[in-house]
């Protein structure tokens, strides 16, 4: 998972601390969370896969595709 996070995130040309305040974090827990030395939380994953426009299985290595599952439809 680390590793599609940090290619995520230089694929976007962005710093740690971008995505870091794009999701509430602080730089330093982020940065914990894509060398893997933090486990991520499930409320974490869903708010990376938002932002990254991807599934919260591609981020985990589930999927090799990355494009995001249909959301569902509020009523």
């Amino acid at each position: 998972m680390k590793n599609r996070i940090l290619d995520l995130r230089t694929d976007a040309d962005l710093r740690q601390i971008d995505v870091a305040n794009a999701i509430g974090i602080t730089q330093r827990k982020y940065s914990y969370i894509e060398t893997g030395t933090q486990q991520v939380t499930e409320e974490m994953l869903v708010k990376l896969a938002s932002f990254y426009n991807t599934s919260v299985d591609y981020l985990l290595g589930l999927t090799d595709d990355p494009a995001p599952y249909p959301r569902k439809r509020t009523k």
